[in-house]
Parts: C-alpha cells; structure tokens; sequence
C-alpha cells in the first residue's frame, strides 16, 4: 500500500505524474488505486526460477547449509519446488557423493531437483507426476497431491513465498495444496526462508507458523519476533 505523496517524494516528481503512472499500472491489473494511493492487488509477483536463484543467493546459501544439518542417514524427504530448496538439493547431492550421508530416498515435484539428483548413484529419488507448472518447473495438481498422500516421510523441505502472523503463504493454490499434502505425510517439517518473505502475505495461504516444526532462515531470531 502507498500514497501518492510518498511516490512522488521518493521519486522526485509531481504528484500529476505519479496519479497518471499509477493509473496505468491499474489498467495493466498491477495494482488497484485507492483515494490518494494505490495497494497492490497482489503482495509481489513470482518471478521465474532462474531469476529467484540469483535473488539473496548468499543468505539462501547459508540458510541451506543450515537445512541440511537436519538431515540423517536413512531419511527418506521431500524437496518441493524453488530457488533455496535446488541449493539444499545441491548439498544433499555433495553429501552423499561423499558419503557423509547414505541410504537418502527423495520425494519431489521439481523437475530441477530430480535432474540435480539424477546425476547420483547414491540417492533414491521418486518424481510426483501431474500437471506441470513452467513458472518454478514443478509439477502439482490432484495426480501429483493424491501420489504424495501414499508416501511416509521423515522430513519436508517446504519452500513458501511470505510469512506473517497469520502464517505462510505461497503463490499458487495448487501448490498449497500440494505443500500441504507434503507436510502432512512428514514427521518433521522445515521452511527455509530468507528474511526478504517477511510481512509479504501472498495469494493463498498454506498453514499458520504453529505447523512447522523447524524455520530456517539467515535471521532467524528477527523472523520469529516478527511472527
């Protein structure tokens, strides 16, 4: 949400200027003007996932490593869809290549992890068909959440795209419903999340932070007194 003032403070132009901009960003659907402002009609929009890779690539690097601590041999896992879950999915690959891990079984819905895993002889690895979804290479819809719903899991990787006190939420409803079918054949559930999701509540909500037995993130501690 923001004012028209703000804009044209910020940017160092007329407030004429900022209503015309705005206006056509609400005929492009962008953003829905409000008396003296504009809110977006959307918290953010999702990005393609070679773009994400690139996005706070350092504090999704560290929050991978940390992930993959939880790890244990004998595990079987979920690993959904997105930018941080492919660099836990690296790290995994590297563990078992040097036998730090064994005996790893993968569930996924991403057609990146699977090709990532698919290199190692070492780890089993099951890919959930359905119906596939360019925007993050990932397959979801009623094939792919009835096939998660016959697994046992020991651990989840879920990625999401906001958090706020009501909860995480994530872009697409099919993949909450997908996420959510993960998390409940899981023992133990982590999300990774950079501090950039925080306060962002996206288009369909997924379940409230109580769910999540683990949150990984860069800041941590922030995170949880925000939430």
């Amino acid at each position: 949400r923001v004012r028209n003032i703000e804009l044209a403070e910020t940017l160092g132009v007329a407030e004429p200027t900022i209503r015309k901009d705005l206006d056509d960003l609400e005929s492009q659907g962008r953003l829905t003007r409000t008396h003296g402002g504009a809110i977006f009609t959307r918290a953010q929009l999702e990005p393609e996932l070679l773009i994400r890779i690139n996005q706070n690539a350092e504090a999704k690097n560290s929050i991978a490593l940390e992930a993959i601590k939880i790890v244990k041999s004998g595990y079987s896992i979920f690993i959904d869809s997105g930018s941080t879950s492919l660099r836990i999915a690296d790290l995994l690959f590297d563990r078992c290549q040097s036998g730090l891990l064994e005996n790893i079984n993968v569930l996924t819905n991403s057609l990146a992890v699977a090709q990532k895993l698919a290199a190692s002889l070492k780890i089993k690895h099951t890919v959930i068909g359905g119906t596939y979804r360019p925007v993050n290479g990932s397959f979801m819809g009623p094939l792919a959440v009835k096939t998660l719903e016959s697994f046992s899991l020991n651990l989840a990787f879920i990625g999401v795209t906001g958090v706020t006190k009501k909860g995480f939420t994530v872009s697409d409803i099919g993949e909450a419903q997908l996420k959510n079918a993960a998390i409940k054949a899981s023992q133990t559930v982590v999300v990774p999340i950079d501090s950039s999701k925080v306060g962002i509540s996206d288009f369909a909500f997924l379940c409230e932070v109580e769910e999540i037995s683990v949150i990984v993130s860069e800041k941590r501690n922030q995170i949880l007194s925000q939430i």
